[in-house]
C-alpha cells in the first residue's frame, strides 16, 4: 500500500515570497520613480524571510521521511 504524502505548505509559501519580491524589484526598476524606498524595503525582507523561516521550521515534520 503507497503512503499518502501530507501537504507542505513550506515550498508554495517560500515560493510566493521571492515572486513578490522578484514583481517588487522588476516593477521598481522599470518604474521611473522609487516604489519603495530601502528603508521600507529593507526590514519587508527581512521580515518576510523570517516569516519564511519560521514556517519552514514548523512544517519540518512534513518534510521528513522517516522509514
Amino acid at each position: 500500500m503507497a503512503r499518502r504524502h501530507r501537504f507542505d505548505p513550506a515550498g508554495p509559501v517560500t515560493g510566493v515570497f521571492f515572486l513578490v519580491l522578484a514583481g517588487l524589484f522588476l516593477a521598481d526598476g522599470l518604474s521611473e520613480e522609487r516604489l519603495l524606498s530601502a528603508t521600507v524595503l529593507a526590514p519587508v525582507v527581512l521580515i518576510g524571510l523570517g516569516l519564511v523561516g519560521t514556517v519552514r521550521v514548523l512544517t519540518r515534520s512534513r518534510r521528513r521521511d522517516l522509514r
